[in-house]
């Protein structure tokens, strides 16, 4: 027999199994979309950047910077030398720092993009090429600044318009736009404000040093040359041609672009992965329902090459045909992503979407591949099995394989629960690698075992249908009938809520870790507190301001410091006021009473570098300057702390002025003292800074859940797609398996079973397949939550929190969902005629 007609056989045969075609090709579509998707989203983002930053640096042959970015800069006296350089045509001192607009005493809101303020150099002084202004002139004196437009846009500025920005280091400025100017490309809600040079090197610099310098070359100076030059000149500064600062640039965005791709990524493969367990479980009773009709084909001359081959094409055709739709449906989720994220206003940059050929291909490649292969194990069953054995009424379930399985399950499970215990008695990267290890073995595991589990688990479960009397028996008799089925429809379900578990458990335990280090380690009454994630963090005028109000016993201002000891950084917690009036922390040696050159340690530092109280230690600043320290005490490990507590006295020298800010105010109420009149005192102190927030400690708490909560709406709007996928796959099986059990329902059609009893039937049926994949899956998540977690008490994650309210949420949700799964099928099932159905053969 020649291939063409079994190629007909098997067009023909999916032209006229319509339904079934759709639901395959959703399983196929959803898992391939999300990987397109996201490397439609990453790759748009980049392309988007790699304009923005194609038009910076321009004019500027050769870029001077500290290697480290929270370094002091560069001496003024080296920006001289460098002016002085023969091949040297002029040099254009940098100057920034971090600002925060305000308007009408409020924070212009750029999302997650930041705000900065610049020095303005004429042409006359600047190497790159000039702004283009659309409306008024650069800044020419103090309290004058220029604009960006999308930044004027944003705030709703114009020229002559008078507001005030916020500096870190100094407080409010007030400032007149002097003028608006365009930038290339659309830069999200990025703001740049242009101050006077003089004014700006007042806000933003110590008058020593500022932040790089911008080289222009003396014609016919080739720049990678004048580079080199300056580099053996100044061998401990990071020297740079204009292309390689742009490569620099696109480097760090592509780094953290990275991240969010492997961020989605990984949940596309969390998608694709239930979805091949939907497709290789769809085909696996697609084969089964066919098997008469294949092993007819067989006694009419086809050969098993010929049989395997027509199942296999099928498959492809639905790969292909699916990979195609999810690539479309990718570049739509991409589209919807980046507006979602722009309704949150994240301040990300937008441009047209990025479609590239590696996308392409490893959707289409990933999509069809992963169908074949899920129809490569029934299609090789169907060849296999002999003409005769298969136009019989119905084969054998496979005993001795399920066994087999169950046997391997067991094994795996033992293992993967080994190395789960192994890896959760220490923290660490190593430790949680081996919790993963763990994890792959348990979930590879429970695929195995879960025909053997869904027996006695549906058993159990069949309880809940007991009230609906032979139509719970008759539902829980089906779940039962084919454990492989069950247990394969289930499995999307259990991997999805397996993972939904973990991060609650990660949620709930990181609340939970929060408030007990609050409620132990935090003594005072009121906290200062900034913007999330920002440099800005509290003013430092903010401190002696609250100081004076009455009630008020002690303010420490918290800053952070960076300092090196050999190759190993160390990131220092700075208090300026008394540190212990307002933490608690256990000493363990020494003094926290710190001298000029005094530093306290945690434990696990000192232990790392064999230190002692007393001892007398060298450290680096980031501009490889050395000082001399004292060990003067050694503190139990607390987050409150981190690893370093510094004294203002080193801070002062290492930390460059436009970085110089606190992370976090700490205030004590004088005994007897009206909290809630200082409260307000307090709230009207540091009104004028707009982003300064005050907070008692369940409010301090509370925020900090709200971050949390932000993270994981998003990890759980992700993992929906699995859910969605899952669901799909109960539609899909319960669809099929009507279709299998057309003459059953014929028959009890036939006797008097009424069409509300049939729809129930079927409801129930998928009703007790969805709890029986939701207990799975929250078992398994609940221990493999609680090993990664005990991998993570190093950071701080010292309580392991169950939420209880969610679980009981999703397993009524499991329940729901499957009654809700079941409406299309089980109507489908309530219209077989009973005639028709029984004549069937």
């Amino acid at each position: 027999m020649s291939g063409s007609p079994m190629r007909k056989v098997a067009l023909r045969n999916l032209a006229a199994h319509k339904v079934r075609l759709v639901l395959t090709l959703l399983s196929v579509v959803l898992g391939t979309a999300f990987i397109a998707g996201s490397f439609v989203f990453t790759d748009s983002l980049q392309h988007t950047f790699d304009d923005i930053f194609a038009n910076q640096a321009k004019g500027v042959d050769v870029r001077v910077s500290p290697k480290e970015r929270q370094s002091l800069g560069i001496p003024n006296e080296t920006v001289d030398k460098i002016a002085g350089m023969n091949d040297v045509r002029a040099v254009a001192p940098g100057v920034n720092g971090p600002v925060v607009l305000l308007k009408d005493g409020k924070a212009v809101q750029t999302g997650g993009a930041p705000t900065s303020g610049t020095s303005y150099l004429p042409p006359d002084k600047s190497v790159a090429a000039p702004d283009k202004y659309s409306a008024g002139g650069p800044p020419t004196k103090d309290g004058e600044i220029s604009i960006n437009r999308g930044g004027a846009d944003l705030a709703g500025l114009h020229v002559g318009d008078q507001t005030k920005v916020l500096v870190p280091s100094k407080g409010n400025i007030d400032v007149t736009v002097s003028g608006i100017y365009d930038l290339p490309g659309n830069t999200g809600g990025f703001i740049n404000l242009y101050f006077d040079d003089a004014q700006a090197k007042e806000l933003f610099t110590d008058g020593e040093h500022v932040a790089f310098v911008d080289i222009a070359a003396k014609s016919g100076v080739q720049p990678d040359a004048l580079r080199d030059q300056i580099a053996k000149v100044f061998p401990d500064y990071k020297v740079q041609d204009g292309d390689q600062v742009r490569a620099d640039m696109k480097k760090q965005i592509g780094d953290a672009l990275k991240f969010i791709n492997y961020f989605l990524l990984a949940f596309g493969a969390i998608a694709l992965i239930v979805g091949t367990f939907i497709i290789y479980n769809t085909f696996s009773m697609l084969v089964a329902q066919r098997l008469r009709e294949l092993a007819l084909l067989r006694a009419i001359g086809a050969s098993r090459q010929q049989v395997g081959r027509s199942v296999v094409g099928e498959a492809l055709i639905i790969g292909l045909l699916g990979s195609a739709l999810g690539l479309a449906a990718g570049v739509g989720l991409a589209l919807g992503l980046s507006a979602l994220l722009n309704a949150f206003n994240l301040g990300l940059p937008t441009g047209t979407m990025s479609l590239q050929p590696r996308t392409v291909l490893v959707a289409l490649g990933v999509g069809t591949l992963v169908t074949v292969f899920s129809a490569y194990a029934p299609a090789r069953r169907a060849a296999t099995i002999p003409p005769v054995e298969a136009m019989r009424a119905e084969l054998g379930s496979g005993t001795e394989s399920s066994r087999v399985r169950a046997i391997s399950g067991a094994v795996l499970g033992v293992a993967g629960a080994i190395l789960v215990y192994l890896g959760s008695r220490n923290a660490g990267g190593n430790a949680a690698l081996t919790v993963g290890i763990g994890a792959l073995a348990l979930i590879f595991a429970v695929l195995l075992a879960s025909p053997a589990l869904s027996q006695p688990v549906v058993r159990v479960l069949a309880v809940l249908v007991r009230p609906f009397g032979p139509v719970g028996v008759m539902a829980r008799n089906n779940a039962l009938r084919n454990p492989r089925r069950t247990a394969a429809t289930a499995f999307a379900l259990t991997l999805g809520l397996m993972l939904v578990t973990a991060i609650g458990m990660l949620g709930s335990s990181s609340k939970a870790s929060i408030s007990d280090l609050v409620d132990k380690g935090v003594k005072a009454d009121f906290i200062l507190q900034g913007p999330a994630n920002s440099l800005v963090g509290v003013p430092l005028a903010a401190g002696p301001a609250v100081q004076a109000i009455p009630g008020v016993q002690d303010v420490v201002q918290f800053h952070g410091v960076a300092l090196k000891v050999g190759s190993d950084q160390l990131l220092g917690t700075v208090p300026e006021g008394p540190l212990n009036k307002v933490l608690g922390y256990d000493l363990k040696q020494g003094t926290d009473q710190l001298g000029d050159n005094g530093i306290m340690v945690s434990e696990t530092e000192a232990g790392d570098h064999n230190w002692h109280a007393g001892q007398t230690v060298d450290v680096t600043s980031l501009d490889n300057k050395k000082y001399q320290v004292v060990v003067e005490g050694i503190y139990k490990d607390t987050q409150l702390l981190g690893t370093m507590v510094a004294p203002m006295a080193l801070y002062d020298q290492v930390m460059p002025v436009s970085f110089r800010t606190n992370f976090i105010v700490l205030i004590t109420a004088q005994p007897g003292a009206d909290l809630s009149v200082m409260r307000s005192n307090l709230e009207k102190a540091v009104d004028q800074w707009a982003v300064v927030q005050v907070q008692d400690r369940n409010d301090f708490k509370g925020a900090q859940g709200k971050q949390i909560n932000t993270m994981l709406a998003i990890l759980y709007g992700l993992l929906a797609l699995a859910v969605v996928i899952a669901i799909l796959g109960i539609v899909n099986t319960l669809a099929l398996s009507v279709v299998e059990r057309r003459r059953e329902i014929g028959m009890l059609r036939a006797v008097g079973m009424q069409r509300p009893q049939v729809r129930r039937t079927i409801y129930l049926e998928s009703m007790l397949i969805a709890i029986f994949g939701a207990v799975i899956g929250v078992v398994l998540g609940l221990g493999l939550g609680a090993g990664f977690l005990r991998t993570l008490r190093d950071l701080g994650l010292q309580q392991i929190a169950v939420p209880w309210g969610q679980i009981v949420i999703m397993m009524v949700s499991s329940a729901v969902v499957g009654v809700l799964a079941a409406l299309w099928p089980a109507i489908r099932a309530a219209r077989t005629p009973p005639l028709a159905a029984i004549a069937d053969m």
